[in-house]
């Protein structure tokens, strides 16, 4: 139980089957010339033969996907902390160093993470799940460890160094027996004013041979965390994807979240469905999100903050009628 607390350290201890759990570590460069997003985790299935621990890297820019496997032997974490180890790979909040060679790819890098900013954790919110947390049957959990951090290091690949020092970074996870069916996933921490973020999630989650849609969204803003969730309220007033973009906005009382982001091509990687890296979803790393945060006070609308975020994660996976049927 102390682990719901601990959304960062690992979680599957003791399973068996149907089960996956990973990390995943997004890395910009500073001339931004280079994104990264880098994915450790385990995958355990019914047949122990393709059952596997891994190590992900996707080369945004280049559209290039490096997937590892590993016997599961290979995989260790600690107990109290995230600590994790894949073969000669291990993972933190603050470090990833990679030492891979598997005859056609070698990878090597030393990144180190500092500022940290983790969605907060609280007695009876622990973590960006909020109280749905506490539920012990739901398909999937998220975790977001970092919002934003800066790096320095670099990462190697096939003798070809890629400098991060002075880039940004962020860190989330997952966790359960499988990925929604479908949801929307958008994340950016580069915009023209320092310190802001935007993580976002809708997804529809299976609830007692029902399901209903979920959404956490939280735009990190002069050091105030702005929080858009099903658990505190907030509504969804527009749902809208296209081929070219994803418009949303949210409202919680007297706030209001625009956001217009646009769908470029992505990266397919490997997703799990019963622990199995089965499925597939299609993460751009290139998008361009446009945000817009007001308030209404006195019958007045206040804008907050406008802007543009750069370098955005992105991704949507199955059927926008699902997600709108949910409500």
């Amino acid at each position: 139980m102390i682990k719901i607390w601990k959304p960062e350290v690992f979680h599957g201890m003791g399973k068996k089957k149907d089960y996956f759990e990973g990390w995943y570590f997004k890395s910009v460069s500073k001339d931004e010339k280079t994104a990264y997003a880098i994915i450790a985790g385990l995958s355990i299935t019914k047949n122990a033969n393709n059952s596997h621990a891994f190590v992900m890297l996707m080369d945004a820019r280049n559209k290039i996907l490096h997937y590892h496997q590993y016997p599961l032997s290979s995989f260790s974490a600690d107990k109290e902390k995230f600590e994790v180890k894949i073969d000669k790979n291990s993972f933190s909040l603050n470090n990833i160093n990679l030492d891979i060679d598997d005859g056609k790819t070698r990878i090597k890098a030393q990144l180190k993470f500092e500022n940290i900013i983790p969605w907060p954790v609280s007695r009876f919110s622990p973590g960006v799940m909020g109280i749905y947390a506490f539920i012990p049957f739901l398909e999937c959990y998220h975790g977001v460890l970092s919002l934003n951090h800066s790096i320095s290091g670099y990462v190697e690949i096939n003798g070809v160094n890629k400098d991060f020092t002075g880039g940004k970074g962020y860190i989330e996870k997952d966790w359960g027996s499988s990925m929604p069916s479908s949801w929307i996933w958008i994340q950016t921490n580069h915009f023209d004013e320092e310190g802001l973020s935007l993580f976002g999630s809708i997804a529809k989650i299976p609830w007692l041979g029902n399901y209903f849609t979920g959404y956490i969204f939280g735009l990190l803003y002069n050091n105030e965390l702005y929080k858009f969730t099903t658990y505190n309220g907030a509504k969804i007033e527009k749902l809208d994807v296209s081929k070219n973009n994803i418009q949303i906005i949210l409202t919680h009382k007297h706030l209001k979240l625009e956001i217009n982001a646009n769908r470029t091509e992505g990266v397919d990687i490997p997703a799990p469905k019963l622990g199995e890296m089965t499925n597939t979803v299609n993460e751009s790393l290139q998008s361009r999100i446009d945000i817009k945060l007001s308030k209404k006070e006195d019958n007045e609308i206040i804008l907050l903050f406008e802007g543009t975020g750069r370098n955005a994660g992105l991704e949507f996976v199955g059927d926008l009628d699902e997600l709108l049927k949910g409500f």
